[in-house]
């Protein structure tokens, strides 16, 4: 068995190791928060020194609004196989369409509800 194989390998981990040693040094040498700097321990945003309380509340809203993206989002990862292996289901006279109809509507009946709850209003 040859090694010369994984050389390619290798050269690409060294590599990685190499580059992300080094921009992190780097950004430890010259950075905001390099030895000396007036803003070691103050919170910032690109770059500049914040004016009011770091640690703002969030509405509840927001959370519910991130949650239902997350679903849909998740459903729709699940409608990306099926369009690839359909063609191959049709060749096999495989019956997909109606579960997955079935699917697409239960997705879209969980979307009118939450129209209808008001989960996706930002003013109330």
């Amino acid at each position: 068995m040859s090694y010369a194989a994984y050389l390619p390998f290798l050269i690409q981990g060294v590599l990685a190791a190499v580059i992300t040693t080094g921009v992190i040094a780097l950004s430890h040498l010259v950075g905001q928060r390099a030895l000396g700097s007036k803003i070691k321990d103050a919170a910032y945003e690109c770059g500049i020194l914040s004016d009011g309380s770091t640690h703002t509340r969030f509405s509840v809203k927001f959370y519910v609004t991130a949650m239902l993206f997350i679903l849909f989002d998740i459903e729709v990862v699940f409608l990306i196989p099926w369009t690839f292996v359909y063609r191959d289901f049709l060749a096999n006279h495989i019956a997909i369409l109606s579960p997955m109809m079935f699917f697409l509507g239960v997705l879209v009946l969980g979307l009118f509800y939450e129209v209808k709850k008001g989960a996706l209003e930002w003013e109330k």
